[in-house]
């Protein structure tokens, strides 16, 4: 049985690239473990801690974690299962989103609270809007105004074919979800994120990656605290991620964006905004 490729097999594939440097770095056989993983965080984001003021740290759970994101917030022990690339994708989610992560964490506690005073059941339309967003989210950010609105309007040919090369010149898909990672490592017909749309002035793109990620994470973090930032999951527009170019070489020719089983028509109740620039 043939062995599956290590972290670092993924480090130059299209969507991977906010965390191409550490899928690098984790060159070798296996997943690196929660110990390693608590080092590679230290080295890139030191000051990553909950809310709470907890340094984030990689843990390896013994048996099953009773409100995980509670313990999360109280201890900064993130649960990571050994050898499970789900976990893994999620550490690394949290070297380069790790204000956004904090912010995540600390609003699901927020409405948690908020629900429990108020004496409401169950989990409410934020919190699973701000999971579906952990999972699967990815900020489309760009330089060109047109783009974000095509995309909330589902004018995938248009975007995605007609006007592929300002495409590539004006956005960046920076991908936040971990399951959205680990679901690229083998990517299916259908496969679809949850994002959401950035527009920014021309300079934005002249920063480097590193740069860019680490102002589109203070960005984030900012945007789903506001009031008008994730309140259910109908704020997130659905993306077909195997539209972008490059991610198949499926997308090579322009009949492939018009089969309607991936790339549907927007609904008319409407789809996600880009924000303004900012």
């Amino acid at each position: 049985m043939e062995a599956s490729p290590g972290p670092a097999a993924y480090a130059g594939r299209p969507l991977f690239e906010p965390i191409s440097h550490l899928l690098t770095a984790c060159a070798g056989p296996g997943l690196p473990d929660a110990e390693r993983l608590t080092a590679l965080l230290r080295s890139v984001a030191p000051d990553a801690a909950s809310d709470a003021a907890q340094p984030i740290r990689f843990v390896a759970p013994e048996g099953e974690v009773e409100g995980y994101e509670a313990h999360i917030h109280a201890t900064g022990e993130v649960p990571t299962r050994p050898g499970d690339w789900h976990d893994f994708f999620n550490a690394l989610a949290w070297c380069v989103w790790p204000r956004t992560k904090a912010t995540c964490n600390t609003l699901h506690i927020e409405e948690l609270r908020a629900r429990d005073a108020a004496g409401l059941p169950g989990r409410g339309r934020r919190r699973d809007a701000l999971t579906q967003f952990d999972e699967c989210g990815v900020v489309v950010v760009s330089a060109d105004a047109d783009i974000p609105a095509l995309l909330a309007a589902h004018e995938w040919e248009e975007v995605f074919w007609r006007r592929r090369e300002a495409l590539r010149h004006s956005t960046r898909f920076l991908v936040f979800g971990h399951a959205t990672w680990d679901q690229l490592r083998a990517p299916f017909f259908g496969l679809c994120a949850k994002v959401l749309y950035r527009v920014v002035e021309p300079g934005w793109l002249a920063l480097d990656a590193v740069e860019r990620q680490a102002e589109t994470d203070r960005w984030l973090a900012g945007h789903l605290r506001a009031p008008a930032g994730i309140t259910a999951p109908r704020d997130l527009s659905p993306l077909p991620l195997l539209g972008i170019p490059g991610v198949t070489p499926d997308s090579e020719r322009a009949d492939y964006y018009r089969d309607t089983r991936q790339f549907r028509a927007r609904r008319a109740a409407g789809a996600a905004q880009a924000s303004s620039i900012d």
